[in-house]
């Protein structure tokens, strides 16, 4: 996800459900907290493809709401973001701030 370039901790949920042709929806949530302790949420949604070998696919978008003074332009960004799952659970993703 998107942290401005602060370090930042990020914890996250999702759940996704099939849908007609093998397509799937997910929908997640998260928070991310600063060292120092300031934080932000964020809610996501996503359209994936399960693959013959196991793998999943995602393609959606990120929005974030905080407080902090220092995570405050995160409240004006669209985050899109690739999100991979391969056949052995292992997970990888890109995020980048649509401009």
């Amino acid at each position: 996800m998107i942290s401005l370039g602060v370090d930042a901790h990020q914890i996250g949920t999702y759940c996704s459900e099939g849908r007609p042709g093998g397509s799937l929806f997910g929908e997640g949530q998260g928070v991310i907290v600063t060292p120092d302790g300031q934080m932000a949420t964020w809610k996501g949604q996503g359209v994936g493809k399960l693959q013959a070998d196991g793998s999943v696919n995602y393609r959606g978008a990120i929005f974030y709401s905080t407080e902090s003074p220092k995570l405050a332009r995160l409240n004006t960004v669209a985050v899109v973001f690739e999100f991979e799952v391969d056949a052995k659970g292992n997970t990888s993703s890109k995020a980048w701030e649509w401009k």
